[in-house]
């Protein structure tokens, strides 16, 4: 059995939603990020870097548990437990490799960072929302590009590639993009969403909820995302 410690974050939803399209057995257990349970020794014994998602799965390679931490990571190893979603073809499972990267690398950290000085810095810094604006912008320009040439990311087959970047961009307007500037990408993005196995993925643990009072902003923002651990 799958055990996933998650929350209802882009990061979260990308690996329920793989769960969901590939029909593997999962329990998912909440990580109420808000409350500060991220810090709880028990997840950061298989989360080290305090964030979620992260798996533990009783049935790992040869037979014997395993746990991982990295939504990236948990992607590609589930779709090689499934063996779904990530082609065997070499040249195919490097572009979905790198569209992958792209997301891990860029998508997540310059969408988050446009998202949080527009709408949860404690004041408007006008620098950081232009910088981090202009470059969502960029990124779904990119995304716009090459979707206008591949029907999906890595290619003619929908791929984790997609799986991983499709959440981040459901929050479009708080990142200061209006998605009907990037036709290829909307056409994308309403596909997928109509797939049934993203809908299931996206209402695991929709019913928890983030309540931004002090107390979550210090767990989410403030001074123990930076307190030394031994």
């Amino acid at each position: 059995m799958i055990e996933i410690y998650s929350w209802p974050t882009p990061n979260g939803h990308k690996v329920h939603i793989l769960l969901e399209e590939t029909g593997l057995d999962y329990r998912g257990h909440p990580v109420d990020i808000g409350a500060g349970e991220q810090f709880d020794p028990e997840f950061l014994a298989i989360s080290p870097n305090n964030k979620i998602p992260a798996l533990v799965d009783s049935d790992g390679p040869g037979g014997r548990p395993i746990s991982l931490f990295e939504s990236g990571a948990i992607l590609i190893y589930l779709a090689e437990k499934a063996n779904a979603f990530y082609p065997q073809e070499s040249r195919v499972r490097y572009a979905v490799l790198e569209w992958l990267m792209f997301q891990m690398g860029s998508i997540g950290p310059m969408l988050g960072q446009a998202h949080h000085f527009r709408r949860y810095a404690p004041e408007p810094i006008p620098y950081a929302i232009e910088r981090y604006t202009n470059e969502a912008n960029r990124l779904y320009s990119v995304l716009d590009r090459r979707l206008g040439e591949s029907h999906y990311l890595a290619g003619n087959e929908y791929t984790i590639a997609d799986i991983a970047v499709f959440p981040w961009l459901r929050s479009s307007k708080s990142q200061g993009v209006d998605i009907t500037e990037y036709p290829n990408v909307l056409r994308w993005y309403a596909e997928i969403a109509e797939r049934h196995a993203v809908k299931r993925g996206l209402k695991v643990l929709s019913d928890k909820t983030l309540a931004f009072d002090r107390r979550a902003r210090e767990n989410l923002f403030g001074v123990r995302q930076y307190r030394r651990r031994p």
